[in-house]
């Protein structure tokens, strides 16, 4: 068995401090470094990714809506052709400072509410893929398993890597509990390692209602901006290591395509 470990880092802005990217590195495999929409700035965007590059780290852009008061987790009125633009600009944006780095993106991982929206609205998810086609069509997308978002991208070409979150709560259809609700993110570390080893060892998760879910997932997701979520992350990697479940980042070999 083994399974991506990825992190969403760079989201950092001007004198503002959020996260411990350093301390994270120790533990991913993958990083989805904001594009400067819903936080991190030019500087930011660098040192992370020089940062990830020197922690042999893979770098993938993090692009969401532009919305840096609400960190991107507000749903805005766009339409898809603005989606479209948004997301090849922050790939853009990033592969420009990979390339100062001598690295080159692996991935995207969208941000927050854009995330959201295109599991559900195929309009939005089209415009997702059509933009890294039209950047990058070797780039992997990460995508919930069964969504709209998954689905786009295997449309049009693209690997996709199944995402699974271990320090998220799953409601019965399988989308994420939303964060304005109790017990959305899930702060135990045991709680965290066991509902994580059980995804990518079972393909199964708990929902809310106390059902359980079957979910085959590719790339487990923790949240740099969680309160502690080094540490967090540090265990989670820990208790994958000691259950013989290898940690490595992923490359078009082994993910999915259409």
């Amino acid at each position: 068995m083994r399974i991506d470990l990825n992190s969403d880092l760079g989201e950092s802005f001007g004198r503002w401090t959020l996260g411990n990217d350093a301390e994270l590195m120790q533990s991913i495999t993958s990083a989805n470094v904001a594009c400067g929409y819903h936080a991190g700035d030019p500087g930011v965007m660098r040192d992370t990714v020089r940062l990830a590059r020197d922690s042999g780290v893979a770098v993938g852009a993090h692009p969401g809506l532009p919305d840096l008061a609400g960190f991107g987790r507000r749903n805005m009125a766009v339409t898809a052709t603005e989606v479209e633009n948004f997301v090849v600009y922050q790939i853009g944006a990033l592969a420009a400072i990979a390339a100062a780095e001598q690295v080159r993106l692996r991935h995207v991982k969208v941000h927050g509410a854009l995330y959201n929206m295109a599991v559900k609205d195929r309009a939005l998810a089209d415009a997702i893929a059509s933009a890294m086609r039209s950047v990058d069509s070797t780039l992997i997308l990460f995508a919930l398993p069964g969504s709209e978002l998954a689905r786009a991208a295997e449309a049009a070409g693209l690997g996709v890597a199944r995402e699974g979150f271990a320090d998220r709560a799953y409601e019965a259809d399988g989308s994420l509990t939303p964060r304005s609700r109790p017990g959305a993110v899930i702060h135990s570390a045991e709680e965290v390692i066991g509902r994580a080893i059980r995804m990518v060892r079972d393909g199964l998760v708990r929902a809310t209602n106390g059902s359980d879910i079957a979910i085959r997932i590719d790339t487990l997701c923790t949240h740099g901006d969680t309160p502690g979520s080094h540490e967090l992350t540090r265990q989670l990697r820990a208790g994958l290591d000691a259950e013989g479940i290898a940690v490595q980042a992923l490359d078009r070999s082994n993910v999915r395509s259409a």
